[in-house]
């Protein structure tokens, strides 16, 4: 790895930049077919973007600026020894073409096309999905390896070893870069819509750390999902998961109050929810379950539009929420589901019938060591009025939480039950 890792790039209209920054990789990729030394050139090009174009201006074609600078830094590399007789065995099946001679033909690429490419390599099924998630951030977010690693709370070593990791197993697995087979998109499609919902879900409540929210993780996992969407439009999962992204990102101002404290979905303004982004996720999955195969992320966004639309919580539509959970535990089961089929169960039957659902969970290793049973058992209780047991199971919950202000609200119901 170069030193270039954990140092942050900052131009000006960075985000245009780091919009180009999957093509450039991508058009590096296809053309050398190195992952591992082209994500490095590309690092390097953009520092050195850093350091001139504040100075000299920006070039007329920023793509082709990044990848002709990129493109020699890889070819300098590619002069040692040890790289020279790798590009001789890359050049037996390849003959990569000169920046200079390809450089109006890269930049005029579809745009995207080789960010959808880089997307699916980066959710190789050899890798961990820490490790999907991580080089998705790094590949295709344009987070520098010291981002990703506070984002998740590991140290910046740690990241830079496991991002390498991937690399080298990509490496090692003969992945080239192209789309996969027909037969097998559907299944790597499937992965990056979980890497993307990974990265969402960490971005909207974080798994550890004193804040609640990283707001860069659900705008870049929005982001992506719009271009994936636009790379395959007729992908209704791809458009149920961005619909979710919508319907709940759309609250995200009202989920914590001025002091920093977590405000639950039932007690929050829904005024200072985003109508646009509410809407917006509404024509979304409504157009995709009346035209596409049924799937769970549609499910899940068809259960938040529920949520988003009712005007205030006591006009919720619980019933209609209970049976999408029904088909959704059918469809795609998790204990995480069945937790919250217990809460609308609740809603509907009461208390006792969720609580009997939340107790069928008891010694499944998938939850039992976190926090998600107790809360959900501890906010049964205090609805079924047994506020003694309601508080300890809320402190047992914020014993098991690991974020600093969900251990905060779960202690505060405990209080507030006194």
């Amino acid at each position: 790895m170069t030193t270039t890792d954990s140092r942050a790039v900052t131009v000006p209209d960075w985000p245009l930049v780091r919009r180009l920054a999957p093509d450039v990789l991508g058009t590096l990729v296809r053309r050398y077919g190195r992952f591992d030394s082209c994500e490095d050139a590309v690092q390097e090009a953009l520092l050195a973007a850093a350091r001139q174009w504040p100075a000299e201006g920006w070039p007329a074609s920023p793509k082709a600026w990044l990848i002709t600078v990129a493109s020699r830094r890889l070819t300098d590399e590619l002069r040692s020894a040890e790289a020279r007789r790798q590009r001789e065995e890359l050049d037996q099946a390849r003959t990569p073409r000169r920046p200079e001679d390809s450089q109006e033909h890269d930049d005029q690429d579809p745009v995207g096309d080789d960010t959808l490419t880089l997307l699916f390599l980066c959710c190789h099924p050899a890798l961990s999905p820490a490790s999907q998630v991580g080089l998705t951030l790094r590949a295709i977010g344009g987070l520098t390896t010291a981002e990703i690693a506070r984002a998740f709370l590991v140290p910046e070593a740690t990241m830079t070893q496991r991002i390498g990791r991937a690399k080298e197993r990509i490496r090692a697995a003969g992945a080239t870069f192209r789309l996969p087979p027909a037969d097998e998109q559907r299944e790597r499609l499937r992965v990056v819509l979980h890497v993307l919902y990974l990265v969402f879900n960490e971005g909207y409540t974080a798994t550890a750390g004193t804040n609640l929210v990283r707001d860069e993780l659900t705008a870049e996992a929005i982001r992506l999902t719009r271009l994936l969407l636009r790379l395959v439009p007729d992908d209704g999962e791809v458009a149920g998961l961005l619909a979710l992204m919508l319907l709940t990102e759309a609250r995200r101002a009202a989920r914590t109050a001025a002091d920093g404290s977590l405000v639950p979905l039932r007690e929050q303004d829904r005024s200072s929810w985003d109508a646009d982004a509410i809407a917006e996720g509404v024509a979304l999955v409504t157009g995709a379950l009346e035209s596409k195969p049924l799937g769970p992320y549609q499910l899940q966004a068809a259960i938040a539009a529920v949520h988003d639309e009712a005007p205030t919580a006591a006009n919720t539509d619980w019933p209609q929420i209970l049976a999408l959970y029904r088909v959704l535990e059918r469809l795609d089961p998790s204990p995480v589901v069945t937790l919250n089929k217990a809460v609308a169960l609740a809603m509907v039957d009461g208390p006792a019938a969720g609580l009997a659902v939340v107790r069928s969970l008891a010694g499944d290793a998938r939850v039992d060591r976190t926090h998600h049973p107790d809360s959900v058992r501890g906010h049964l209780l205090e609805l079924a009025g047994d506020h003694d047991e309601a508080r300890k199971a809320y402190r047992a919950a914020a014993r098991r939480a690991k974020s600093l202000p969900e251990q905060r609200h779960l202690l505060a119901r405990a209080a507030r039950l006194r």
